[in-house]
């Protein structure tokens, strides 16, 4: 209970009995997810589900499967599977994560599936050393040696459409061992996890209270993440919404002139993103609705306010808002306006669709079924 009570010093908001339990609920949410990672073995390595839409910290992207594997930088590796037919598979290599047992490190570099050769069954096959094996004719890529996991991302626009990539990692360069770990081991291991949760929402936490200090209310920032788990070459735009009584706030964009994907979403003050298998709380290039003029627009309101791009902060009338574009030719800035919910119309071009309660409840139980339909649970 004490390192409970340290993460509530922490809060942004302190006095908010709701903020309250959303960080208690990060402290087990990261003991749950923190699990996951604890008993990593790099000599055993497998794409664990550490985040998803339960295990929801750190702003989790609604459109990726997530999975990490703790490898050792003086192995050799294989992965190998299927490559599906999502937007794009990527795999990033680090010099540290997210787990229990590591500490944040640099992107040493990222692998896109579809630089890969794929055979006429959609499989691949990729090695990961030090120096190529003279033996091996198939894909190949350096492994540095400071190598400490990987990362893999799935993205798709149409949730529950196609075939998921299925991907399997295996340490090559020793015998398979099946030594039992000692209690010892065990022990030190857990008293890791133990401590996981305070340092886990203690980022998180921190993140928001910098945003906080620097103002970023309604307004945006440019980041790239650089060492901090953020995809290599993405931009990310990232702030803080708050929702003042018979308002909502109109987001506003441009698009790249050439864009591989792009989504924007909501999340709580500690850094959860809010439930998007329920609430539309986040759009993606193939759900959002551009404009004739090619801009995106959306309004994030606490009710429904009857246009195509709602974006919904589940009942929170402050939070935080990320929008990615990724592989994009330029990185145009989104602003967020405040306007009153009687004069929305005003604001919007003339043809923005009306969505009727009726389209609105099959729309979200077709999100429902799209995310359920998804790969969640697996690392693979």
């Amino acid at each position: 209970m004490a390192e409970a009570e340290e993460v509530l010093g922490l809060l942004a908001r302190p006095a908010n009995p709701a903020l309250e339990q959303e960080a208690l609920r990060l402290l087990f949410l990261a003991l749950s997810g923190g699990f996951l990672t604890t008993f990593a073995d790099p000599d055993r390595p497998d794409f664990v589900p550490a985040v998803n839409n339960l295990l929801n910290g750190s702003m989790t992207n609604p459109d990726f499967i997530y999975g990490t594997a703790t490898v050792d930088g003086a192995g050799t590796y294989r992965i190998s599977g299927e490559r599906g037919d999502a937007l794009f598979l990527f795999f990033d290599i680090v010099a540290g994560g997210l787990g229990v047992m590591d500490t944040l490190g640099p992107s040493l570099g990222s692998i896109d599936g579809d630089s890969l050769t794929i055979d006429a069954d959609g499989l691949f096959e990729l090695l990961l050393s030090a120096e190529r094996p003279t033996d091996w004719a198939g894909d190949w890529r350096p492994l540095d040696p400071r190598a400490r996991t990987i990362t893999m991302r799935q993205a798709v626009y149409d949730w529950g459409r196609g075939r998921d990539p299925r991907v399997a990692i295996e340490r090559v360069d020793r015998p398979l061992h099946h030594r039992r770990s000692t209690p010892g081991e065990v022990a030190e291991r857990l008293a890791a996890l133990a401590a996981y949760p305070r340092r886990y929402a203690g980022l998180w936490l921190g993140v928001v209270r910098d945003w906080m200090a620097r103002g970023l209310w309604n307004r945006f920032e440019h980041d790239d993440w650089a060492g901090r788990g953020g995809v290599t070459g993405q931009h990310y735009y990232q702030g803080l919404f708050r929702l003042e009584p018979g308002y909502a706030l109109l987001l506003e964009t441009a698009l790249p002139a050439r864009v591989r994907y792009w989504n924007v979403q909501l999340g709580d003050l500690v850094w959860n993103t809010i439930d998007w298998v329920n609430w539309q709380s986040s759009l993606n290039g193939g759900q959002a609705r551009l404009d004739d003029d090619g801009r995106f627009r959306a309004v994030i309101a606490l009710d429904d306010p009857g246009v195509p791009n709602w974006l919904d902060p589940g009942g929170n009338t402050e939070g935080a808002i990320m929008l990615r574009w990724t592989e994009a030719s330029d990185g145009p800035a989104p602003m967020l306006t405040p306007v009153r919910l009687d004069r929305l119309r005003n604001h919007l071009p003339h043809d923005t669709p009306a969505v009727t309660p009726a389209e609105r409840d099959d729309a979200l139980r077709r999100r429902r079924t799209g995310a359920q339909l998804r790969r969640r649970w697996e690392g693979e």
